[in-house]
């Protein structure tokens, strides 16, 4: 048999498959249409990042997450809980269950509320990242920051990171617990509910509720649930927003 030519030995030997990047595929919750029109143009035509599905209710966001698999969920602070609760999704309370629910999901915050004790409270929960709507540069870069989140890299806005970093001012942050502040964004989410359906909710029992609820009246020196739920929402450790107008 007479021997390849060389060219063809040297391709049979050389030449490798294409590597097709790794597929990040994204989640958006966010009321705001033309917000997420923005981000579906920013990132259309990215090859290795797809959306895979948008929710404007809190309420949707785990059917969302359970449909397909996500790999970075970009989340704005303040979206309604549903359309017959225009109070604020009790954010605080879902990230730790999110993070139970899916390990590998990376949470990149974008918001146009930028105050030190939420993003420091947003991070510490477990979040990925903080950026501005208001950040020219974090649209701009938009594709280049989720792919770093999925990465398991922090990516923050200027203004949150000078945030997230200053230590020189320990006294405005408020003692509370984390489970605390989450049985307090729950209690803004649905004013209404009773410890017993807060409890459910939560997977603890209703004397554990009443302790939690106790305990913070004690350290935002509070006498009701009412006003409890009003000062974290002034020292923006929960949405500090009045609850949105039902939509026309």
């Amino acid at each position: 048999m007479s021997e390849a030519p060389a060219c063809y030995a040297c391709l049979t030997t050389s030449w490798e498959a294409p590597k097709v990047p790794n597929t990040v595929h994204v989640a958006i919750l966010d009321d705001h249409p033309g917000i997420v029109e923005g981000y579906l143009s920013r990132l259309r035509g990215t090859e290795d990042i797809e959306v895979v599905g948008t929710a404007a209710y809190g309420q949707d966001l785990e059917p969302l997450l359970a449909r397909r698999p996500v790999d970075v969920l970009m989340i704005d602070v303040l979206v309604p809980t549903s359309p017959e609760n225009r109070n604020p999704f009790p954010f605080p309370h879902a990230l730790p269950r999110l993070h139970q629910t899916y390990p590998d999901l990376a949470i990149l915050v974008i918001s146009m509320f930028l105050e030190r004790p939420l993003v420091r409270a947003v991070l510490q929960a477990g979040a990925s990242g903080y950026l501005l709507k208001d950040d020219p540069a974090a649209f701009r870069d938009l594709a280049a920051h989720i792919r770093a989140v999925a990465a398991g890299e922090i990516r923050l806005s200027p203004q949150a990171e000078a945030l997230a970093r200053d230590r020189t001012r320990p006294g405005l942050d408020p003692a509370l617990t984390s489970r605390q502040a989450e049985v307090l964004s729950l209690c803004a989410a649905s004013p209404d509910s009773t410890t017993a359906e807060l409890a459910v909710q939560l997977g603890i029992s209703p004397s554990t509720v009443r302790h939690l609820l106790s305990s913070a009246y004690l350290r935002l020196a509070v006498r009701s649930r009412a006003a409890a739920i009003a000062r974290p929402r002034e020292l923006a450790l929960i949405p500090p927003f009045e609850p949105l107008p039902p939509s026309l």
